[in-house]
This record gives C-alpha cells, structure tokens and sequence, in this order.
C-alpha cells in the first residue's frame, strides 16, 4: 500500500476535526471560546469534536477557574501534532505538491 491516501488520518481528515488541529497547531494553548470562534461552530458541536479528538489522544483538554467561571484550554498534544503532519504531507502528496510549495506541478 504505497498511495498517500494510506497516510491520511481518519480522525482528521473531518473538515471541522482538521480545523482545529490547525488552529491548535498555530498556537501553544487556546481557550474553548477562541476556537470555537475560529472554527465558527456552536459549543455543543466543538465539545463533541474536542472529545472525539481527546479520544485519539490528539488533543488534551484543561480546566480552570477565574473566580466562579470555568474556563477550558485546549492544546495538540505531541501525538496530534504529529498526525497532523502525517496527514498535510499525504494531501500534498496526493495533489502532487511538494512541502515547500504552494502549487501542484
């Protein structure tokens, strides 16, 4: 099985899931809200997409208190980091591009 389609991740590869790796993988740590406004998704619907990918061990999620108000901090763990990477080289690989380009040849 040597076609790049093998590497994609299944986790991932949902356009809401990829998002947020994305989003994630730009920044060390995120608040619940910055995401949710980036991805452009209700609360319920990045909650159900953060365990999924809390599931794969993708993503680690951390609670805290201001005062009387939770607040919720997502990060990429190293694992999600990494199938993140695995997964953008087989779409560049698939549509013909290399890392450092920005169109297919």
């Amino acid at each position: 099985m040597s076609h790049p389609r093998w590497s994609l991740d299944t986790v991932i590869h949902a356009p809401i899931r990829l998002s947020i790796t994305a989003a994630l993988a730009a920044v060390d740590e995120a608040d619940f809200k910055s995401i949710r406004e980036a991805v452009e998704i209700t609360d319920s619907a990045l909650s159900k997409q953060i365990a999924l990918l809390e599931e794969a061990g993708y993503v680690q999620v951390r609670k805290t208190f201001v005062g009387k108000r939770g607040r919720t901090w997502l990060s990429l763990t190293k694992a999600g980091r990494t199938a993140l990477d695995r997964h953008l080289n087989a779409l560049r690989e698939i549509a013909g591009w290399d890392a450092e380009d920005t169109r297919p040849h």
